[in-house]
This record gives structure tokens, sequence and C-alpha cells, in this order.
């Protein structure tokens, strides 16, 4: 059976995303699934993510934590109801909150790891924990809170 990444089931009216939307020709398109019960997003920096010569710019980290964890929410959510990620209605989430740690310097050249685990599940809300690897060593902790967008968010 083929995993698809959770952002592949966001509707289109939602899948713009700088950081993963599907439908964005210039974005990141991060892409994220379940390995067990945690979420885990690889990403391979360009050059042009530079911060210092050899460093990833810390707002790429921060775009990572972002879209990792509202993904993390939305599979979650349908984990939660027993549901299968394409059916309706959708669940799509906003981050209504994001902290990140920067714990380390983060290399360029390196696949980045986010590692997420859902912290809680609470009516429209979901907390999610993402830590950023490179080479196996945590380089950013990061929290989301993430919230249930309303049906008809971004449909005009």
């Amino acid at each position: 059976m083929e995993i698809k990444p959770f952002q592949t089931y966001y509707p289109e009216n939602v899948a713009h995303c700088y950081g993963c939307g599907t439908r964005n020709e210039h974005g990141h398109h991060f892409e994220t699934v379940w390995e067990g019960e945690e979420s885990v997003t690889r990403f391979k920096p360009e050059p042009y993510h530079t911060a210092i010569p050899g460093f990833v710019y810390g707002g790429l980290i921060a775009s990572l934590v972002d879209c990792h964890s509202t993904g993390t929410a939305a599979a979650a959510m349908y984990r939660a109801e027993g549901r299968e990620m394409d059916t309706e209605p959708a669940f799509r989430f906003v981050t209504a909150s994001l902290h990140v740690d920067y714990l380390k310097p983060t290399p360029l050249n390196v696949t980045l790891e986010a590692r997420g685990r859902v912290k809680e599940i609470k009516g429209r809300k979901v907390v999610v924990e993402t830590l950023i690897y490179a080479n196996g060593v945590i380089t950013a902790r990061g929290e989301v809170v993430a919230a249930q967008m309303p049906e008809n968010f971004g449909i005009s």
C-alpha cells in the first residue's frame, strides 16, 4: 500500500501554503507521513537557505516546525476519529501558536528530519511537539498549537 503524505489530502482551496502546499510552485513542498506514533518530514535545504555559510536560516526551521506540526494535527484528528484522510469533512489546521527553541546550529548540507508527537487533542485544538534532527542530532525543538479551520475558511 502506498503511503501518501498528509499534505496530498489537503483540499485545493487550502493547499497553497509556501511551506507545505502542493499547489504552490515556489514552496518547500514539505511532506509528512506517520512512522508509528510519530510523524516524520524529511527535507534537504538548498544552498539559498543559508543564514551563515554552512548553516540553515532559522526561518526555514520555524517553517518546517510549523507546517510539519499543522499537518500532524490534521492527521491526528483523522486518527482520533477513526477516519481515513480522504474522507469528508476535511480536517485542516492553522497555527494558533508557534514556539521554536534553537538548540544548536543546523548544518546546511544534510537532510533534516522533523519528528512530531501529539501532546494533546482537545476540541478543535491539537498541540504538537516537533524535534528537528540533522545527522541524528537535535538542533531545534518546537511546539505548535494548531486550531482547526472552519469548513468555509478560504472559500470565496
